[in-house]
């Protein structure tokens, strides 16, 4: 339920944005290290914030499957421990 309802809050906001990015035909002139390029700001500011949506989704993706895997090593180190101390706690006590 909880997904569903922040998708449609998402799909609301980038229909907004939508909109009001057809309404604002405003060129601008980006330099940048090759070349330089005129775009419509609501084309450029759309593309910038995919970018670093999906850029964001990249990094949150690598640190948690490292995370993932730190832990998956961390739950086989705390079996192998907890199979020896019952190894252990099995052996007859010495007086």
């Amino acid at each position: 339920m909880k997904i569903i309802l922040v998708l449609v809050i998402l799909a609301i906001l980038f229909g907004l944005g939508l909109t009001l990015g057809t309404q604002n035909d405003q060129l601008v002139q980006v330099n940048y290290l090759i070349a330089q390029g005129e775009f419509r700001l609501s084309s450029l500011l759309a593309v910038v914030f995919v970018a670093g949506f999906v850029l964001g989704w990249l990094i949150l993706g690598l640190v948690m499957l490292r995370l993932k895997m730190n832990n998956s090593g961390l739950r086989k180190k705390v079996d192998r421990q907890h199979k020896e101390l019952e190894e252990l706690r099995a052996l007859p006590a010495k007086d």
